[in-house]
């Protein structure tokens, strides 16, 4: 159907694979939450001039992306998200037949045939368009940002504020920052400001990890921020999201002028070491960091289930120390800074602790430590 007109076909042809890919990015926006309009468990198709246009949202987060496709029939429909994505997703390679007829939408390709009711058109909602100067960015800069930095960012709705990446103007660039209070992650991003002097923004980290999905690191980023929304398009592709409002924490205040104690080892070793001692750091055990001269000791001890301990070359320079971390925590870190190296930098075992990639300033990831006994 078509504005609820009755007996509109809406009828095209498409390759599987990018059809497949077209409603399974859309529908990442979909909602899955009981409770909600079930028309926002739908994307929407809007077919037209050779070109199927898939939206997918949850009234927070948009998709929107197009696909070239063989048009027999044009107009509009709201289909099941997950339900359609599977179906498509299953079938064999080759052309893929969609055609909606009133009540009922078919899916065919060679011997196999589907079909299913759509959701209500009228009930879809309008994508807002926030007004804005458009800025273009290359897109390898914020894919390797977005990887630092969303990480970061919590998951917890009860404190909305630290769900979102502070992206601030900062001298002639842009800083991004995301906390869950546990950790700490910013990225500086010289000559690639979006945002006037002064201006700072606070994007859901939940947006801008789909952002990140959808980027390539060819492609050209187009940013257009607005006082309530922002949207980011690559290619066909458009993300719009709302912003959270709320002031962010000062997160200038956890990080020291100076470390007295910083520990140099490589990079790769650490990660290695580290996933075959967290296999005992059972049920929150921290992974334990012994801290004196050339060598990292690293040992986790999981009561009435077993300990590891491994030994690996470093250079450290400080005063003799224990600082123990979330094991997951600070795997996350040592996967986000760049570089063969990386250096550790702390105070005493009791306050955060900073990681780095040796010759990548750009770049720090904070952690608060464990404490152990």
């Amino acid at each position: 159907m078509q504005d609820g007109e009755k007996g509109r076909t809406v009828k095209f042809r498409c390759e599987r694979e990018i059809l497949a890919e077209a409603v399974a990015t859309a529908g990442r926006a979909a909602t899955s939450r009981t409770g909600t309009l079930p028309v926002l468990s739908g994307v929407r198709l809007d077919v037209g001039d050779d070109e199927l246009t898939v939206t997918g949202t949850d009234l927070e987060l948009s998709i929107r992306l197009s696909i070239p496709v063989h048009v027999d029939a044009s107009g509009s429909a709201v289909v099941p998200a997950r339900l359609v994505g599977d179906i498509v997703k299953a079938l064999p390679p080759g052309a893929v037949d969609v055609e909606l007829r009133d009540e009922e939408m078919s899916i065919s390709t060679g011997r196999s045939q589907f079909s299913v009711r759509p959701l209500s058109l009228s009930d879809y909602p309008a994508t807002v368009e926030p007004s804005g100067e458009p800025v273009t960015l290359p897109a390898r800069v914020m894919t390797d940002a977005l990887r630092q930095v969303v990480r970061a960012a919590s998951t917890d709705d009860a404190r909305a504020v630290l769900t979102g990446v502070l992206l601030a103007a900062d001298d002639d660039g842009l800083k991004m920052v995301a906390t869950d209070s546990y950790r700490l992650a910013v990225r500086d991003l010289p000559q690639s400001s979006v945002l006037g002097a002064g201006q700072k923004v606070l994007v859901p980290g939940r947006a801008l990890a789909e952002l990140g999905r959808i980027m390539t690191p060819d492609a050209e980023l187009t940013v257009v921020l607005g006082e309530r929304e922002a949207v980011f398009e690559v290619g066909e592709t458009r993300l719009t999201t709302r912003l959270i409002e709320g002031e962010y924490p000062n997160y200038r205040n956890l990080l020291p002028s100076a470390y007295p104690n910083i520990l140099t080892v490589g990079r790769e070793a650490l990660i290695e070491a580290l996933r075959r001692v967290k296999i005992l750091a059972q049920d929150s055990t921290p992974v334990r960091l012994g801290l004196d001269g050339e060598i990292l000791s690293l040992t986790a001890v999981t009561q009435d289930v077993g300990n590891a301990h491994e030994e690996i070359d470093a250079t450290y320079s400080g005063a003799e120390m224990t600082v123990a971390f979330n094991p997951d925590y600070l795997v996350a870190g040592i996967d986000a800074v760049e570089g063969d190296e990386i250096t550790l930098s702390t105070i005493d075992p009791m306050k955060p602790a900073v990681l780095r990639g040796v010759g990548h300033d750009d770049y720090l990831y904070l952690l608060m430590p464990v404490r152990v006994p």
